[in-house]
Protein backbone atom coordinates (compact mmCIF):
# COMPACT_ATOMS: atom_id res chain seq x y z
CA UNK A 1 0.00 0.00 0.00
CA UNK A 2 2.73 2.24 0.58
CA UNK A 3 4.06 2.07 -2.68
CA UNK A 4 1.24 2.49 -4.78
CA UNK A 5 1.03 5.27 -2.68
CA UNK A 6 3.84 7.10 -3.51
CA UNK A 7 3.02 6.16 -7.15
CA UNK A 8 0.15 7.99 -6.77
CA UNK A 9 1.74 11.19 -5.41
CA UNK A 10 4.51 10.74 -7.70
CA UNK A 11 1.68 10.28 -11.03
CA UNK A 12 -0.33 13.40 -9.64
CA UNK A 13 2.83 15.67 -8.91
CA UNK A 14 3.58 15.15 -12.47
CA UNK A 15 0.54 15.63 -14.07
CA UNK A 16 0.38 18.80 -12.11
CA UNK A 17 3.46 19.89 -13.62
CA UNK A 18 2.75 18.96 -16.82
CA UNK A 19 -0.45 21.32 -16.94
CA UNK A 20 1.69 24.52 -15.07
CA UNK A 21 4.39 23.67 -17.92
CA UNK A 22 1.67 23.41 -21.21
CA UNK A 23 -0.02 26.82 -19.70
CA UNK A 24 3.44 28.34 -19.76
CA UNK A 25 4.93 27.46 -23.48
CA UNK A 26 4.00 28.74 -26.34
CA UNK A 27 4.23 26.67 -29.87
CA UNK A 28 1.83 28.22 -32.38
CA UNK A 29 -1.46 30.02 -32.85
CA UNK A 30 -4.26 28.70 -31.43
CA UNK A 31 -7.24 27.58 -33.84
CA UNK A 32 -10.14 29.29 -32.06
CA UNK A 33 -11.83 26.48 -31.73
CA UNK A 34 -12.94 27.31 -27.90
CA UNK A 35 -15.53 30.11 -28.84
CA UNK A 36 -17.03 32.81 -26.50
CA UNK A 37 -19.99 32.68 -24.59
CA UNK A 38 -23.55 34.27 -26.77
CA UNK A 39 -25.10 36.90 -24.54
CA UNK A 40 -27.11 34.45 -22.92
CA UNK A 41 -23.71 33.52 -20.74
CA UNK A 42 -24.75 29.92 -20.94
CA UNK A 43 -21.92 28.93 -22.42
CA UNK A 44 -23.06 27.96 -25.96
CA UNK A 45 -20.63 28.74 -29.21
CA UNK A 46 -20.99 32.01 -30.14
CA UNK A 47 -22.18 32.37 -34.22
CA UNK A 48 -18.68 33.61 -34.84
CA UNK A 49 -14.88 33.70 -33.57
CA UNK A 50 -13.52 36.72 -31.91
CA UNK A 51 -10.34 36.91 -33.79
CA UNK A 52 -8.94 37.54 -36.70
CA UNK A 53 -5.26 35.72 -37.58
CA UNK A 54 -2.99 37.28 -40.51
CA UNK A 55 -0.19 35.78 -41.07
CA UNK A 56 3.01 38.36 -42.34
CA UNK A 57 6.44 37.78 -43.35
CA UNK A 58 7.86 39.99 -41.77
CA UNK A 59 8.19 42.63 -38.52
CA UNK A 60 7.57 45.99 -38.24
CA UNK A 61 10.49 48.14 -37.75
CA UNK A 62 8.45 51.42 -36.04
CA UNK A 63 4.76 51.67 -34.82
CA UNK A 64 4.99 55.38 -35.79
CA UNK A 65 3.29 55.85 -39.40
CA UNK A 66 5.67 59.33 -39.77
CA UNK A 67 8.84 57.29 -39.04
CA UNK A 68 7.95 53.45 -40.68
CA UNK A 69 9.47 52.10 -43.76
CA UNK A 70 8.66 48.61 -43.93
CA UNK A 71 5.14 46.62 -45.32
CA UNK A 72 4.32 45.62 -42.02
CA UNK A 73 4.73 48.98 -40.33
CA UNK A 74 2.14 50.25 -42.61
CA UNK A 75 0.00 46.76 -41.75
CA UNK A 76 -0.32 47.65 -38.29
CA UNK A 77 -0.81 51.70 -38.86
CA UNK A 78 -3.15 50.94 -41.19
CA UNK A 79 -5.66 49.63 -38.39
CA UNK A 80 -4.82 51.48 -35.64
CA UNK A 81 -4.06 55.05 -37.05
CA UNK A 82 -6.19 57.43 -40.14
CA UNK A 83 -5.23 59.77 -42.33
CA UNK A 84 -6.98 62.60 -43.48
CA UNK A 85 -8.33 60.35 -46.42
CA UNK A 86 -8.04 56.82 -46.82
CA UNK A 87 -7.59 55.74 -51.06
CA UNK A 88 -9.96 53.40 -52.50
CA UNK A 89 -8.93 49.67 -54.07
CA UNK A 90 -9.67 52.44 -56.87
CA UNK A 91 -6.95 54.69 -55.40
CA UNK A 92 -9.58 57.40 -55.47
CA UNK A 93 -9.33 59.69 -52.32
CA UNK A 94 -12.16 59.06 -49.75
CA UNK A 95 -13.27 61.11 -46.77
CA UNK A 96 -11.73 60.10 -43.25
CA UNK A 97 -10.31 62.23 -40.59
CA UNK A 98 -11.45 64.76 -42.93
CA UNK A 99 -14.96 64.81 -44.94
CA UNK A 100 -14.40 67.26 -47.17
CA UNK A 101 -11.51 69.69 -49.09
CA UNK A 102 -11.73 72.26 -51.13
CA UNK A 103 -9.37 73.65 -53.69
CA UNK A 104 -9.82 77.32 -54.25
CA UNK A 105 -6.95 77.69 -55.75
CA UNK A 106 -3.83 75.63 -57.28
CA UNK A 107 -1.89 75.96 -54.30
CA UNK A 108 -4.45 75.93 -51.36
CA UNK A 109 -6.29 73.09 -49.83
CA UNK A 110 -8.69 73.93 -47.27
CA UNK A 111 -9.91 70.47 -45.29
CA UNK A 112 -12.91 70.16 -42.95
CA UNK A 113 -12.54 67.73 -40.20
CA UNK A 114 -14.45 65.17 -38.50
CA UNK A 115 -15.82 66.20 -35.22
CA UNK A 116 -16.43 63.74 -31.81
CA UNK A 117 -13.66 61.42 -32.62
CA UNK A 118 -11.03 60.12 -30.36
CA UNK A 119 -7.75 58.74 -29.87
CA UNK A 120 -7.52 55.39 -28.40
CA UNK A 121 -6.00 57.09 -25.04
CA UNK A 122 -9.66 58.86 -24.92
CA UNK A 123 -8.05 62.90 -25.92
CA UNK A 124 -9.97 64.34 -28.78
CA UNK A 125 -8.89 64.84 -32.45
CA UNK A 126 -8.44 67.95 -33.35
CA UNK A 127 -7.05 70.35 -36.08
CA UNK A 128 -3.97 70.70 -34.14
CA UNK A 129 -3.22 66.98 -34.67
CA UNK A 130 -3.28 67.41 -38.39
CA UNK A 131 -0.96 70.19 -38.15
CA UNK A 132 1.57 68.97 -36.07
CA UNK A 133 1.71 65.64 -38.21
CA UNK A 134 2.77 66.82 -40.85
CA UNK A 135 4.95 70.05 -39.15
CA UNK A 136 6.84 67.05 -38.54
CA UNK A 137 6.89 65.14 -41.34
CA UNK A 138 8.15 68.32 -43.63
CA UNK A 139 10.84 69.29 -40.89
CA UNK A 140 14.41 68.26 -41.99
CA UNK A 141 15.68 67.70 -38.56
CA UNK A 142 12.81 65.08 -38.35
CA UNK A 143 14.30 62.71 -41.29
CA UNK A 144 10.76 60.95 -42.35
CA UNK A 145 11.85 58.46 -44.55
CA UNK A 146 8.44 59.39 -46.85
CA UNK A 147 9.60 63.66 -46.60
CA UNK A 148 10.41 64.20 -49.88
CA UNK A 149 7.02 62.88 -50.70
CA UNK A 150 5.72 66.17 -48.80
CA UNK A 151 8.12 69.06 -49.31
CA UNK A 152 6.09 70.92 -52.06
CA UNK A 153 4.05 71.68 -48.44
CA UNK A 154 4.87 75.02 -47.29
CA UNK A 155 2.85 75.15 -44.07
CA UNK A 156 -0.22 73.96 -42.44
CA UNK A 157 -2.42 76.05 -40.56
CA UNK A 158 -5.65 75.44 -38.70
CA UNK A 159 -8.01 77.43 -39.25
CA UNK A 160 -10.96 77.70 -37.01
CA UNK A 161 -12.08 74.66 -34.59
CA UNK A 162 -12.45 72.24 -37.22
CA UNK A 163 -10.52 73.32 -40.51
CA UNK A 164 -7.10 72.80 -41.67
CA UNK A 165 -5.38 75.24 -44.66
CA UNK A 166 -2.75 73.18 -46.70
CA UNK A 167 -0.37 76.01 -48.75
CA UNK A 168 1.66 74.57 -51.15
CA UNK A 169 4.63 75.91 -52.95
CA UNK A 170 3.49 74.79 -55.94
CA UNK A 171 0.89 72.70 -58.02
CA UNK A 172 1.07 69.30 -56.44
CA UNK A 173 -0.94 67.23 -58.34
CA UNK A 174 -0.51 63.68 -56.41
CA UNK A 175 -1.29 65.26 -52.90
CA UNK A 176 -4.49 63.80 -52.16
CA UNK A 177 -2.57 59.93 -52.83
CA UNK A 178 -0.13 61.31 -49.98
CA UNK A 179 -2.50 62.26 -47.73
CA UNK A 180 -3.71 58.88 -46.10
CA UNK A 181 -0.53 59.12 -43.61
CA UNK A 182 -2.01 58.43 -39.83
CA UNK A 183 -2.31 61.28 -37.87
CA UNK A 184 -0.51 61.33 -34.39
CA UNK A 185 -1.71 62.81 -31.37
CA UNK A 186 -0.13 65.70 -30.93
CA UNK A 187 -0.14 65.20 -26.76
CA UNK A 188 1.79 62.36 -26.92
CA UNK A 189 4.15 62.87 -29.71
CA UNK A 190 5.44 66.34 -28.94
CA UNK A 191 7.31 64.43 -25.81
CA UNK A 192 9.80 63.45 -28.29
CA UNK A 193 10.13 60.63 -26.44
CA UNK A 194 9.94 58.27 -29.33
CA UNK A 195 6.72 56.08 -27.38
CA UNK A 196 4.84 55.93 -30.28
CA UNK A 197 7.42 54.01 -31.98
CA UNK A 198 6.50 51.13 -29.81
CA UNK A 199 3.20 51.85 -28.12
CA UNK A 200 0.89 53.21 -31.21
CA UNK A 201 -1.98 55.76 -29.92
CA UNK A 202 -4.16 56.61 -33.42
CA UNK A 203 -8.10 57.31 -33.87
CA UNK A 204 -7.98 53.80 -35.79
CA UNK A 205 -10.59 50.79 -35.86
CA UNK A 206 -7.93 48.74 -33.46
CA UNK A 207 -5.91 49.21 -30.95
CA UNK A 208 -2.75 47.62 -30.57
CA UNK A 209 -2.52 45.97 -27.22
CA UNK A 210 1.06 43.64 -27.02
CA UNK A 211 4.25 43.68 -29.23
CA UNK A 212 6.04 40.21 -29.01
CA UNK A 213 8.44 41.37 -31.48
CA UNK A 214 9.16 38.42 -34.27
CA UNK A 215 6.17 36.86 -32.93
CA UNK A 216 3.36 38.44 -33.08
CA UNK A 217 1.36 41.96 -32.73
CA UNK A 218 -2.08 41.97 -30.94
CA UNK A 219 -5.12 44.23 -31.68
CA UNK A 220 -8.40 45.14 -29.69
CA UNK A 221 -11.79 46.58 -31.36
CA UNK A 222 -12.00 49.99 -30.92
CA UNK A 223 -15.52 50.02 -29.67
CA UNK A 224 -15.89 53.91 -29.95
CA UNK A 225 -14.72 53.72 -33.61
CA UNK A 226 -16.24 56.82 -35.41
CA UNK A 227 -17.24 54.63 -38.70
CA UNK A 228 -18.42 51.94 -36.84
CA UNK A 229 -17.68 49.14 -34.23
CA UNK A 230 -15.31 46.30 -36.14
CA UNK A 231 -16.75 43.48 -36.50
CA UNK A 232 -14.76 41.03 -35.15
CA UNK A 233 -13.64 41.57 -31.47
CA UNK A 234 -9.43 41.07 -31.85
CA UNK A 235 -6.96 40.73 -34.50
CA UNK A 236 -3.43 39.15 -34.85
CA UNK A 237 -0.60 39.39 -36.86
CA UNK A 238 1.82 36.45 -36.39
CA UNK A 239 5.32 37.10 -37.95
CA UNK A 240 6.00 33.97 -39.69
CA UNK A 241 9.20 34.64 -42.07
CA UNK A 242 9.21 31.54 -44.30
CA UNK A 243 6.19 31.58 -46.93
CA UNK A 244 5.16 27.60 -46.78
CA UNK A 245 4.97 27.83 -42.94
CA UNK A 246 2.65 30.56 -43.44
CA UNK A 247 0.75 28.72 -46.15
CA UNK A 248 0.80 25.42 -43.65
CA UNK A 249 -0.71 27.36 -40.43
CA UNK A 250 -3.58 28.69 -43.09
CA UNK A 251 -4.14 24.83 -43.57
CA UNK A 252 -3.53 24.01 -40.09
CA UNK A 253 -6.62 26.69 -39.02
CA UNK A 254 -4.19 27.95 -37.25
CA UNK A 255 -4.07 31.40 -39.56
CA UNK A 256 -7.06 32.89 -41.01
CA UNK A 257 -5.43 35.09 -43.58
CA UNK A 258 -1.95 35.05 -45.46
CA UNK A 259 -1.19 37.08 -48.25
CA UNK A 260 1.95 38.43 -50.68
CA UNK A 261 4.63 37.40 -50.56
CA UNK A 262 3.69 34.01 -51.32
CA UNK A 263 4.97 30.85 -53.03
CA UNK A 264 3.65 29.61 -56.31
CA UNK A 265 3.66 26.15 -55.32
CA UNK A 266 1.40 26.77 -52.18
CA UNK A 267 -0.81 29.11 -54.07
CA UNK A 268 -1.66 26.33 -56.53
CA UNK A 269 -2.40 24.14 -53.97
CA UNK A 270 -4.64 26.42 -51.61
CA UNK A 271 -6.71 26.90 -55.35
CA UNK A 272 -6.77 23.23 -55.48
CA UNK A 273 -8.57 23.30 -51.39
CA UNK A 274 -12.44 24.28 -51.86
CA UNK A 275 -12.22 25.42 -48.45
CA UNK A 276 -10.25 28.57 -48.98
CA UNK A 277 -10.77 31.68 -51.46
CA UNK A 278 -7.96 33.09 -53.49
CA UNK A 279 -7.94 36.38 -54.64
CA UNK A 280 -5.60 37.52 -57.12
CA UNK A 281 -5.29 40.68 -58.69
CA UNK A 282 -2.36 43.15 -60.32
CA UNK A 283 -0.61 44.39 -57.72
CA UNK A 284 0.73 48.00 -57.08
CA UNK A 285 4.44 47.07 -57.23
CA UNK A 286 7.63 46.02 -58.76
CA UNK A 287 10.60 44.09 -58.12
CA UNK A 288 13.89 45.14 -59.69
CA UNK A 289 17.55 45.07 -59.09
CA UNK A 290 18.63 48.66 -57.84
CA UNK A 291 21.97 49.18 -58.76
CA UNK A 292 24.53 51.39 -56.52
CA UNK A 293 26.68 53.42 -58.85
CA UNK A 294 29.01 54.31 -56.05
CA UNK A 295 30.26 51.11 -57.00
CA UNK A 296 33.32 52.08 -59.39
CA UNK A 297 32.19 49.04 -61.25
CA UNK A 298 28.32 49.79 -62.08
CA UNK A 299 29.05 53.16 -62.22
CA UNK A 300 30.13 52.31 -65.84
CA UNK A 301 26.33 52.61 -67.65
CA UNK A 302 27.92 49.66 -70.59
CA UNK A 303 28.24 47.19 -67.41
CA UNK A 304 24.68 47.85 -66.13
CA UNK A 305 23.44 47.26 -69.57
CA UNK A 306 25.45 44.25 -69.81
CA UNK A 307 24.53 42.60 -66.72
CA UNK A 308 20.48 43.62 -67.57
CA UNK A 309 20.95 41.60 -70.99
CA UNK A 310 21.97 38.56 -68.39
CA UNK A 311 18.63 38.58 -66.97
CA UNK A 312 16.57 36.66 -68.12
CA UNK A 313 12.88 37.46 -66.76
CA UNK A 314 10.69 35.25 -68.94
CA UNK A 315 12.60 32.26 -67.04
CA UNK A 316 12.39 34.46 -63.88
CA UNK A 317 8.61 35.04 -63.84
CA UNK A 318 7.37 31.50 -65.39
CA UNK A 319 9.64 28.76 -63.58
CA UNK A 320 10.33 30.85 -60.37
CA UNK A 321 6.98 32.86 -59.75
CA UNK A 322 5.18 30.28 -62.14
CA UNK A 323 3.41 33.65 -64.06
CA UNK A 324 2.38 35.08 -60.00
CA UNK A 325 3.85 37.93 -61.33
CA UNK A 326 4.96 39.37 -64.63
CA UNK A 327 8.16 39.78 -66.93
CA UNK A 328 8.67 43.88 -66.21
CA UNK A 329 10.06 46.84 -68.58
CA UNK A 330 9.64 50.15 -66.89
CA UNK A 331 8.80 51.83 -63.54
CA UNK A 332 5.60 52.20 -64.37
CA UNK A 333 3.24 49.90 -63.46
CA UNK A 334 0.75 47.78 -65.64
CA UNK A 335 -2.47 49.63 -63.03
CA UNK A 336 -1.35 52.95 -63.72
CA UNK A 337 -2.59 55.47 -65.86
CA UNK A 338 0.49 56.84 -66.90
CA UNK A 339 1.63 52.81 -68.20
CA UNK A 340 3.05 52.58 -71.82
CA UNK A 341 3.92 49.12 -73.52
CA UNK A 342 6.08 50.82 -75.64
CA UNK A 343 9.26 51.01 -73.23
CA UNK A 344 10.88 47.89 -73.96
CA UNK A 345 13.64 47.13 -71.29
CA UNK A 346 15.91 44.79 -71.09
CA UNK A 347 15.56 41.48 -73.02
CA UNK A 348 17.83 38.53 -72.83
CA UNK A 349 20.35 38.86 -74.92
CA UNK A 350 24.25 36.98 -74.28
CA UNK A 351 25.40 38.17 -77.30
CA UNK A 352 24.65 42.23 -76.80
CA UNK A 353 26.29 41.53 -73.14
CA UNK A 354 29.27 39.88 -74.00
CA UNK A 355 29.80 43.10 -76.67
CA UNK A 356 29.55 45.78 -73.78
CA UNK A 357 31.55 44.18 -71.55
CA UNK A 358 34.38 44.11 -74.07
CA UNK A 359 33.21 47.58 -75.14
CA UNK A 360 34.09 48.75 -71.47
CA UNK A 361 37.28 46.93 -71.45
CA UNK A 362 36.12 43.87 -69.26
CA UNK A 363 37.30 40.92 -70.92
CA UNK A 364 39.22 36.99 -69.74
CA UNK A 365 42.72 37.62 -70.49
CA UNK A 366 44.21 34.94 -68.64
CA UNK A 367 41.87 32.36 -69.80
CA UNK A 368 40.01 31.46 -65.84
CA UNK A 369 36.45 32.42 -67.34
CA UNK A 370 36.40 35.40 -65.33
CA UNK A 371 36.39 38.95 -67.14
CA UNK A 372 38.97 41.49 -66.13
CA UNK A 373 40.37 44.63 -66.49
CA UNK A 374 43.47 46.23 -65.48
CA UNK A 375 44.26 43.43 -62.94
CA UNK A 376 40.88 43.12 -61.56
CA UNK A 377 38.38 40.97 -61.76
CA UNK A 378 34.56 41.68 -62.69
CA UNK A 379 32.86 40.86 -58.97
CA UNK A 380 29.63 42.07 -57.98
CA UNK A 381 27.54 40.79 -54.52
CA UNK A 382 23.94 40.37 -55.19
CA UNK A 383 21.88 40.67 -51.99
CA UNK A 384 18.26 40.31 -50.96
CA UNK A 385 16.26 39.46 -48.21
CA UNK A 386 16.23 36.06 -46.23
CA UNK A 387 12.02 35.66 -45.42
CA UNK A 388 11.24 35.56 -49.30
CA UNK A 389 12.28 32.09 -50.83
CA UNK A 390 11.48 33.02 -54.41
CA UNK A 391 13.80 36.36 -53.86
CA UNK A 392 16.64 33.78 -52.59
CA UNK A 393 15.72 31.80 -55.34
CA UNK A 394 15.70 34.63 -58.18
CA UNK A 395 19.45 35.80 -56.52
CA UNK A 396 20.85 32.50 -57.01
CA UNK A 397 19.40 31.78 -60.41
CA UNK A 398 21.07 35.02 -61.52
CA UNK A 399 24.54 34.09 -59.71
CA UNK A 400 23.99 31.06 -61.90
CA UNK A 401 24.09 33.10 -65.20
CA UNK A 402 26.33 35.75 -64.14
CA UNK A 403 29.15 33.58 -63.26
CA UNK A 404 28.77 31.59 -66.64
CA UNK A 405 29.40 34.80 -68.74
CA UNK A 406 32.16 35.89 -66.47
CA UNK A 407 31.18 37.78 -63.73
CA UNK A 408 32.49 36.34 -60.02
CA UNK A 409 29.42 36.56 -58.40
CA UNK A 410 28.34 36.03 -54.55
CA UNK A 411 25.09 36.13 -53.30
CA UNK A 412 24.33 37.46 -49.73
CA UNK A 413 20.77 37.49 -47.74
CA UNK A 414 20.27 38.77 -44.69
CA UNK A 415 17.37 39.13 -42.54
CA UNK A 416 14.96 41.98 -43.73
CA UNK A 417 16.10 44.51 -41.00
CA UNK A 418 19.70 44.31 -41.62
CA UNK A 419 19.35 43.39 -45.53
CA UNK A 420 17.07 47.22 -45.39
CA UNK A 421 19.89 49.00 -42.81
CA UNK A 422 22.56 48.30 -45.69
CA UNK A 423 19.88 49.44 -48.66
CA UNK A 424 19.21 52.57 -47.22
CA UNK A 425 23.37 53.26 -45.85
CA UNK A 426 24.44 52.56 -49.61
CA UNK A 427 26.23 49.66 -48.41
CA UNK A 428 25.56 47.29 -51.41
CA UNK A 429 26.35 46.42 -55.45
CA UNK A 430 23.42 44.93 -56.76
CA UNK A 431 20.17 44.90 -54.41
CA UNK A 432 16.89 42.40 -55.14
CA UNK A 433 14.21 44.08 -53.49
CA UNK A 434 10.55 46.14 -54.32
CA UNK A 435 8.25 48.96 -54.24
CA UNK A 436 5.16 48.97 -53.28
CA UNK A 437 2.11 51.04 -52.99
CA UNK A 438 2.92 52.77 -56.18
CA UNK A 439 -0.17 55.27 -56.22
CA UNK A 440 0.44 57.89 -58.21
CA UNK A 441 3.66 57.98 -60.65
CA UNK A 442 5.25 60.38 -58.60
CA UNK A 443 6.10 57.68 -55.87
CA UNK A 444 7.59 55.29 -58.11
CA UNK A 445 10.01 58.23 -59.45
CA UNK A 446 10.35 61.03 -56.94
CA UNK A 447 12.15 59.15 -54.17
CA UNK A 448 14.42 56.72 -56.16
CA UNK A 449 15.18 58.53 -59.10
CA UNK A 450 15.20 62.60 -58.33
CA UNK A 451 18.82 63.33 -56.67
CA UNK A 452 16.89 64.55 -53.25
CA UNK A 453 14.95 61.58 -53.17
CA UNK A 454 14.73 60.51 -49.52
CA UNK A 455 15.46 56.72 -51.30
CA UNK A 456 17.55 56.72 -54.18
CA UNK A 457 19.77 54.28 -52.40
CA UNK A 458 21.42 53.55 -55.90
CA UNK A 459 22.38 57.43 -56.08
CA UNK A 460 21.40 57.98 -59.31
CA UNK A 461 21.49 61.46 -60.85
CA UNK A 462 20.62 62.75 -64.15
CA UNK A 463 19.32 66.62 -64.28
CA UNK A 464 16.95 65.72 -66.93
CA UNK A 465 15.09 63.31 -65.07
CA UNK A 466 15.38 65.97 -61.82
CA UNK A 467 13.53 68.30 -63.96
CA UNK A 468 10.75 65.81 -65.15
CA UNK A 469 10.40 64.67 -62.07
CA UNK A 470 9.62 68.42 -60.38
CA UNK A 471 7.47 69.13 -63.20
CA UNK A 472 5.52 66.00 -63.13
CA UNK A 473 4.66 66.76 -59.51
CA UNK A 474 3.41 70.66 -60.56
CA UNK A 475 1.33 69.81 -63.61
CA UNK A 476 -2.37 68.91 -62.96
CA UNK A 477 -3.18 67.64 -66.63
CA UNK A 478 -3.11 64.07 -66.48
CA UNK A 479 -2.34 63.69 -69.89
CA UNK A 480 -0.05 66.17 -69.56
CA UNK A 481 1.85 64.18 -66.59
CA UNK A 482 1.72 60.82 -68.68
CA UNK A 483 3.91 62.18 -71.31
CA UNK A 484 6.50 63.64 -68.34
CA UNK A 485 6.87 60.16 -66.74
CA UNK A 486 7.07 58.06 -69.59
CA UNK A 487 9.95 59.98 -70.85
CA UNK A 488 11.26 59.83 -67.50
CA UNK A 489 10.67 56.20 -67.16
CA UNK A 490 12.19 55.57 -71.21
CA UNK A 491 15.67 57.49 -69.36
CA UNK A 492 15.92 55.62 -66.11
CA UNK A 493 15.15 52.65 -67.98
CA UNK A 494 18.01 53.42 -70.60
CA UNK A 495 20.73 54.05 -67.93
CA UNK A 496 19.49 51.08 -65.76
CA UNK A 497 19.50 52.89 -62.56
CA UNK A 498 17.03 49.88 -62.10
CA UNK A 499 16.00 47.16 -63.94
CA UNK A 500 12.61 46.09 -63.49
CA UNK A 501 12.41 42.40 -63.20
CA UNK A 502 8.49 41.83 -62.55
CA UNK A 503 5.53 43.56 -62.13
CA UNK A 504 3.95 42.32 -58.55
CA UNK A 505 0.51 40.49 -58.47
CA UNK A 506 -0.97 40.60 -55.29
CA UNK A 507 -2.83 37.33 -54.14
CA UNK A 508 -4.87 36.92 -50.79
CA UNK A 509 -5.99 33.62 -49.39
CA UNK A 510 -8.30 32.67 -46.63
CA UNK A 511 -10.85 30.57 -45.04
CA UNK A 512 -14.43 30.39 -46.56
CA UNK A 513 -15.61 30.68 -43.18
CA UNK A 514 -13.93 34.67 -43.00
CA UNK A 515 -16.61 37.40 -44.57
CA UNK A 516 -16.44 40.50 -45.14
CA UNK A 517 -12.91 41.55 -45.97
CA UNK A 518 -12.35 43.70 -49.13
CA UNK A 519 -9.10 42.70 -50.69
CA UNK A 520 -7.04 45.57 -52.12
CA UNK A 521 -4.40 45.94 -54.54
CA UNK A 522 -1.69 47.35 -51.71
CA UNK A 523 -2.26 45.36 -49.44
CA UNK A 524 -4.32 47.48 -47.03
CA UNK A 525 -5.56 45.75 -44.19
CA UNK A 526 -7.78 48.25 -43.65
CA UNK A 527 -11.12 45.94 -44.22
CA UNK A 528 -10.32 43.42 -41.51
CA UNK A 529 -12.67 45.97 -39.71
CA UNK A 530 -15.68 44.60 -41.68
CA UNK A 531 -14.31 41.11 -41.75
CA UNK A 532 -15.73 38.28 -39.61
CA UNK A 533 -15.39 34.40 -39.22
CA UNK A 534 -18.35 31.97 -38.67
CA UNK A 535 -17.88 29.24 -36.78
Amino acid sequence: MKRKTWLSLFFVIGLIFSILLSGCSYEKPSNGSEGTKNESGNGNAAAKKDEIKVGLDVDAGTMDPRLSKDTSAKRVTELVYDGLVRLSDKLEAQPSLATKWENPDPTTWIFTLRENVKFHDGQPFTAEDVKYTYDTLIDPNFKAPSASLYTPIKSVEVIGTNQVKFTLKQPFAPLLSYLDIGIVPKHIAEKNDNSLSSTPIGTGPYKMVEWDKNSKISFEANDSYWNGKPKTKKVTYFIIPDNSTRVASLESGDIDLVHSPLSPQDIKRIKGNDKFVVKEMEGLGFTYLNFNQKNPILSDLKVRQAISYLVNKEVISKDIYQNMDKPGKSPIIPPSWAYTDNISGYSYDPEKAKALFKEAGWEDTNGDKVLDKNGKKLTITLSTHSEDPNRIQTVEYLQNEFTKFGIQTEVKTSEFPTFNTALTEGKFDIALVGWLNQVDPDRSFYNPFHSKGGSNYGKYSNPQVDSLLDKGRTTLDQNERTKIYQEAAKIVTDEVAYDVLLYQGYIAMYGKNLTGFTVHPSGNLYGLKDAEISK
